[in-house]
């Protein structure tokens, strides 16, 4: 085990990987719960098989990257990408959730053949950083702004759209403290604090009668028939234009992702070189074998999470980090019967908090250059007012060209983003 995770050239050990593949887990396992509250909310999905499905796509996932690309890098179903998947598509395009799941089955056939041709990294490179982080952060906002209406902080309103919740509602309470909690763990540090604060707020809501008491914490595994091979029942249906648009997406976002995650964990662990990933091939295929696999299972698009760094700081360096994790995952899915006390109240800070990490990379965007600025606050603002991910990335992807047309500056730009701009024309036309 320690010659085939190279543990000498890479100076670590079998502590070190496990208590680094531990600290992964726990800066993750909140998605154990957030996935299965997405999918299930309004979706007509069993809860109880998307947790199995989230724990075995989790597992399954994060152990192919250990064996095959033995990176350091864990994998589960992606926030963001849970949320486009019930809220845009199965509500908002009212798309059955089995056809939905045929979706993200063809995307990552799709990924699995661009990234053994080498297509997928070329499409990556097409597209200019400032977009891929304007999409993170409308994702982010996107999220945050589920979390805020989940918690009764936002809620509908006739005259303005929008209006201030009751906060003195017992659900909305216990989010705020949720909220706060969570803020607090993470700005002093602590690994894990979103699962943990997750803990906490539950404990707090089950004191307060406002979270039920569980009936049992350890159970058999739950049946994962209501979502298994889902997606090949409704396969023939994701061949019109409105499901190409969104298998899109479902492309674009984890591209975005992926490719950021991994060069972020690889160079928080010193694995670059010459500022390149090594066997990044084979870490791409990894990350798309797992959205298969998922997909198969029951649950949205699985993608590699930044959450792995903290892996990485707490000493991981191999695939035998993410081997600990994957088993960690295993061993969750005894756990399920603690989902009936993981409430909206509960879960709500989480997606906060989470939509706050991901809107950070709004920094990073040249707000000076307007041409830049126009496409990117485009992307980030029409994400949470659609309510759509998608609708969000079409009217940044359609800008984008224009403007840096209109600049001058077409050269600068690569010919795929022209291609990218007409089909997210006629997905718009379309669409609606």
């Amino acid at each position: 085990m320690k010659k085939f995770f190279e543990f000498d050239r890479l100076g670590t050990s079998y502590g070190r990987e496990t208590i680094a593949g531990i600290t992964t887990f726990l800066a993750m396992a909140y998605i154990l719960f957030v996935n299965p509250s997405i999918l299930a909310d309004g979706t007509g999905m069993d809860a109880d098989a998307v947790y199995v499905a989230t724990a075995l796509a989790a597992a399954v996932g994060t152990i192919i990257m250990a064996l095959v690309a033995k990176y350091p890098i864990a994998l589960a179903p992606g926030m963001g990408l849970n949320a486009f998947f019930a809220y845009t598509v199965v509500i908002g395009m009212d798309i059955p959730w089995e056809t939905a799941l045929a979706g993200v089955l063809v995307s990552g056939i799709i990924f699995i053949i661009l990234t053994l041709t080498g297509i997928r990294q070329m499409v990556i490179d097409a597209i200019p950083p400032t977009l891929k982080m304007a999409v993170g952060a409308g994702i982010g906002l996107f999220i945050a702004f589920i979390g805020l209406q989940n918690a009764g902080i936002v809620v509908n309103d006739d005259s303005t759209l929008l209006t201030l919740g009751n906060l003195t509602a017992g659900p909305t309470l216990l989010a705020v403290f949720g909220m706060i909690v969570t803020v607090l763990l993470i700005t002093l540090g602590f690994r894990g604090g979103v699962f943990y604060g997750m803990i906490i707020t539950a404990i707090v809501g089950m004191i307060f009668n406002q979270v039920p008491l569980p009936e049992q914490i350890v159970s058999s595994v739950p049946s994962l028939e209501p979502t298994f091979g889902a997606a090949f029942a409704n396969f023939g249906d994701v061949f019109t234009l409105p499901m190409i648009g969104v298998i899109l997406t479902f492309l674009f976002v984890d591209f975005f992702d992926t490719a950021g995650t991994l060069v972020a964990v690889a160079s928080k662990a010193g694995l670059l070189k010459d500022n390149k990933l090594p066997r990044a091939g084979k870490a791409l295929f990894s990350d798309s074998a797992a959205t298969v696999v998922g997909a198969t299972l029951g649950t949205s698009t699985t993608t590699s999470y930044v959450e792995s760094t903290t892996g990485v700081g707490a000493g991981g360096r191999s695939g035998f980090t993410s081997l600990v994790t994957a088993i960690l995952f295993i061993l969750a899915i005894f756990f399920s019967p603690l989902l009936q006390v993981v409430t909206n109240a509960v879960t709500a800070p989480a997606l906060i908090i989470v939509g706050v990490m991901m809107a950070s990379s709004l920094k990073d965007i040249p707000w000076d250059q307007f041409e830049i600025a126009v496409p990117s606050f485009l992307t980030v603002a029409i994400m949470p007012l659609s309510y759509s991910i998608a609708t969000g990335i079409a009217v940044g992807f359609i800008f984008y060209p224009l403007t840096m047309l209109a600049k001058g500056r077409i050269k600068e730009m690569n010919p795929i983003m022209w291609f990218l701009c007409i089909v997210f024309v006629l997905y718009l036309f379309f669409l609606h």
